[in-house]
């Protein structure tokens, strides 16, 4: 089926396309042109003046609609990617934290299962931990925190292709050799839960930890020694310049000045954003039941302690406060969707309104909220 979506502004990699129109058909873009006259035998679909921009690619969350990825079931994954996509993440890396050995394999088989799947939208699997410095590694991972083994992410990668991505703390006696090992397998290492500084930050760049997981957050910034000052993680990362980043734009872990100074350093082509959600993202705050939990200013506490527990973002709200950041809406977009594909390997498919690419479309009003959305050109339901 022909389908035009006409009457928006169409973001491209180019710039905007005013009166324009993007044509689908089985489940790619066939065309993205200047040209709005209607298309015989076409379905049209009126963006009455509003942003016609990619689908965002959501390369970094737990869970969503109150189920959490590492339980590792079926039924947790489908609930938390459709909550997700109701909220524009047509492309989902699902992030399984750190486990079992034995629950991180009943993760790939469900992630292998969905992947096989028609128009899936998930695009691979990201395992944070278990290879984390327990002193920047929050309750959250609980006592599932390990050295890397050799023998058992050696097993576990060759017995599938779907790990795409592979945190760790670089500072850990065995997390070079884990990172050249990923590297040669295609897999982004990334830097996460830290305390290394600039030498070993350099180090760990050089053997293939390319990426740095929830910038300024699990990692100290400037050291002090007596009236001496030194760089910390986030300092060395800085220092090198083809290092990328992704930062949690909920609103609450990173002030606005903080975001901008790391777009304005970084740079849009360096920086992404992610979600680094909880289970309860996607979940309306009065429908939360966990009687320790409780949802407050965007973000998830324990009901007792009143702690930061959690993010419970979705990926709209980080490019809405990313403009509230004053970054410019282009760049904010891009930060969602082009740099996150790049990243993960999967720009040829995804990240961009391109003729031939996967037909991940949104259509966002002028308060950069979701009106409607497809993935593979099925349109998303429930928005």
């Amino acid at each position: 089926m022909l389908t035009q979506i006409i009457n928006g502004k169409i973001f491209t990699p180019q710039g905007w396309i005013e009166d324009g129109s993007v044509v689908i058909r089985d489940g790619h873009i066939l065309e993205v042109t200047n040209c709005d006259l209607p298309l015989t035998g076409a379905k049209q679909v009126d963006a009455r003046g509003r942003y016609i921009i990619p689908g965002y690619v959501c390369m970094h969350a737990h869970g969503g609609g109150g189920r959490d990825f590492t339980e590792c079931t079926e039924e947790a994954f489908r609930t938390a990617i459709a909550a997700h996509q109701k909220h524009g993440a047509t492309t989902i890396f699902p992030t399984i934290s750190s486990t079992s050995y034995e629950n991180i394999k009943k993760g790939i088989a469900v992630c292998e299962q969905l992947m096989a799947e028609a128009d899936s939208p998930v695009m691979g699997l990201h395992l944070e931990g278990p290879y984390l410095n327990p002193k920047r590694a929050s309750d959250q991972f609980g006592d599932n925190l390990a050295e890397p083994d050799a023998a058992a992410y050696t097993a576990l990668v060759e017995s599938t292709n779907i790990i795409k991505r592979w945190d760790a703390s670089p500072e850990l006696p065995g997390a070079l050799e884990f990172a050249r090992y990923l590297k040669s397998k295609g897999i982004v290492a990334t830097i996460s839960h830290t305390e290394a500084e600039y030498q070993e930050v350099k180090d760990a760049y050089e053997a293939g930890f390319t990426h740095v997981s929830h910038f300024y957050n699990g990692m100290p910034g400037f050291h002090k020694n007596r009236e001496y000052k030194y760089e910390g993680t986030v300092e060395s990362v800085y220092l090198i310049d083809d290092m990328t980043i992704e930062l949690i734009a909920d609103g609450r872990h990173l002030p606005d000045t903080i975001l901008k100074l790391a777009y304005k350093v970084k740079g849009v082509e360096k920086t992404c954003l992610v979600t680094a959600s909880l289970a309860y993202a996607g979940v309306d705050a009065k429908e939360v039941d966990d009687p320790k939990i409780i949802i407050e200013d965007g973000v998830c506490k324990s009901r007792d302690l009143k702690q930061l527990v959690g993010s419970v973002a979705t990926m709209d709200v980080l490019v809405q406060n990313m403009v509230k950041a004053e970054v410019p809406l282009e760049d904010a977009i891009r930060m969602a969707t082009e740099t996150p594909a790049k990243i993960m390997g999967v720009y040829d498919k995804k990240g961009s309104l391109e003729k031939g690419k996967d037909a991940d479309i949104l259509i966002l009003d002028k308060k950069l909220r979701i009106r409607k959305a497809w993935s593979k050109g099925q349109m998303i339901e429930g928005i």
